[in-house]
């Protein structure tokens, strides 16, 4: 995968090799405040594969930690910066660092189908049994 930084951004890197997710980190600092959400320019631009989606998914230890999350979907054929928005979903005020990780990007298999209008779709054992139909 190719990648772009701009003056002052970090490159996506893995802490550990078989590691999922590219460490996204931020190039400015700033605070989140408690309940509410702050959008973060990362300066790093990718190419990512053809058949591929970029997938921003939170930092699992932001997250239990101090209730920081994020999620994001980055095209195929999307060049431009990285932006995360964090959300804070803790009672207090949070403070990144320039250089702190925010989030991860995984990259993934997308499967570009074609959208089919029908009047009924295949029955099956589920059916529309929704949230909480399997139980606790």
């Amino acid at each position: 995968m190719k990648v772009m930084l701009e003056d002052g951004a970090y490159a996506p890197t893995r802490a550990h090799e078989t590691d999922a997710g590219l460490d996204i980190k931020s190039r400015e600092s700033q605070i989140i405040p408690a309940k509410e959400s702050a959008v973060f320019h990362t300066g790093v631009h990718v190419e990512l594969p053809k058949g591929t989606a970029g997938v921003l998914i939170s930092k699992s230890g932001l997250n239990m930690k101090w209730g920081i999350t994020s999620t994001g979907l980055i095209d195929e054929g999307y060049t431009g910066e990285i932006v995360v928005k964090l959300y804070n979903n803790s009672g207090y005020d949070y403070w990144v660092e320039a250089g702190d990780k925010i989030s991860q990007l995984v990259i993934v298999p997308v499967y570009y189908t074609q959208v089919e209008l029908v009047n009924t779709l295949e029955e099956t054992d589920r059916g529309n049994a929704g949230f909480g139909s399997t139980g606790r």
